[in-house]
């Protein structure tokens, strides 16, 4: 009889596996909302038709940096049109913006980059994404749920891969790629109160997206350090590297701070569900300078 594995986010929790640094690095994103079942691939094993797939390969191309990512509502499943969201998260730029279509084929004569329309409130998503790993499914789900009860039918969402499976339930909010781990169900309501106020729950928060892994274990260190939750308050002002190691410069709200980084090898851990051995993921640790 095969034993019955762990689940990767169960591991990582009882391993207390630093949450920060690990938000996937993105500066803008291409959402489509698609109503059919999700394969682990979710583009490829979905039932668009090879000219749309391709059309969003061109779409998710064109712009550096970009997480092409399916999105659904349960209850959505017999709306008319079809929702499409673009955002760019990256630092001083962030915007959001929304475009309904008919038909999936739409795609191919629009560009959502140029025709999607700005809107003011913010998205928040929940992977939800069982077939790419199941802690996913298993946390994610009720994540969506919690968001729901809190917020418009149009401002939560659940979605494909986000990255960092063995964290779920993982939640982004746009504009702003801001990245949580590890959100149960009570905690919601505090982390989209916050959110939506502009500030950064520190408890359950991996980093934003924009920045690379070192400058996100800075930014952490630094806002821990002086109570800087504004999503304004922390602002990057320079990076410079030598081999492993990283001094990152921020303007603050508290003035300007310095901080040293360093990429060290974690615990032996399973970084997904899936994962046929355990291994050591890099760690990025901060240290004033």
């Amino acid at each position: 009889m095969t034993p019955i594995r762990p689940f990767c986010s169960d591991i990582s929790r009882e391993n207390d596996e630093p949450l920060g640094a690990t938000a996937s690095r993105i500066d803008r994103w291409l959402l489509v909302e698609y109503r059919g079942l999700w394969s682990s691939d979710a583009l490829a094993g979905s039932g668009l038709s090879d000219q749309v797939k391709a059309r969003l390969r061109e779409l998710r191309a064109a712009q550096p940096r970009t997480r092409l990512l399916l999105i659904r509502r349960p209850d959505r499943r017999h709306h008319a049109n079809l929702a499409v969201y673009v955002a760019d998260s990256r630092e001083g730029r962030e915007r959001l913006a929304r475009l309904e279509i008919a038909y999936h084929e739409d795609l191919r004569d629009v560009d959502p980059w140029e025709t999607a329309t700005e809107i003011d409130e913010p998205l928040f998503l929940a992977c939800t994404h069982g077939k790419h790993d199941p802690c996913c499914a298993r946390s994610g789900r009720p994540l969506f749920e919690a968001l729901s009860e809190q917020l418009g039918a149009e401002s939560a969402w659940q979605c494909t891969h986000v990255g960092g499976d063995r964290f779920a339930g993982n939640a982004v909010c746009l504009p702003h790629g801001v990245y949580y781990g590890r959100v149960e169900r009570d905690d919601v309501p505090a982390l989209v109160d916050e959110y939506l106020a502009g500030r950064i729950s520190l408890a359950h928060y991996r980093g934003r997206s924009c920045w690379p892994f070192a400058v996100q274990a800075a930014e952490r260190r630094i806002r821990a350090e002086e109570g800087l939750t504004a999503l304004d308050d922390v602002s990057l002002a320079g990076v410079t590297q030598n081999i492993d190691r990283w001094t990152v410069s921020f303007t603050t709200r508290a003035g300007p701070r310095e901080v040293e980084v360093a990429a060290e090898l974690g615990e032996l851990t399973q970084l997904t569900c899936n994962s046929e051995t355990a291994k050591r993921p890099l760690r990025y640790v901060a240290r004033p300078r």
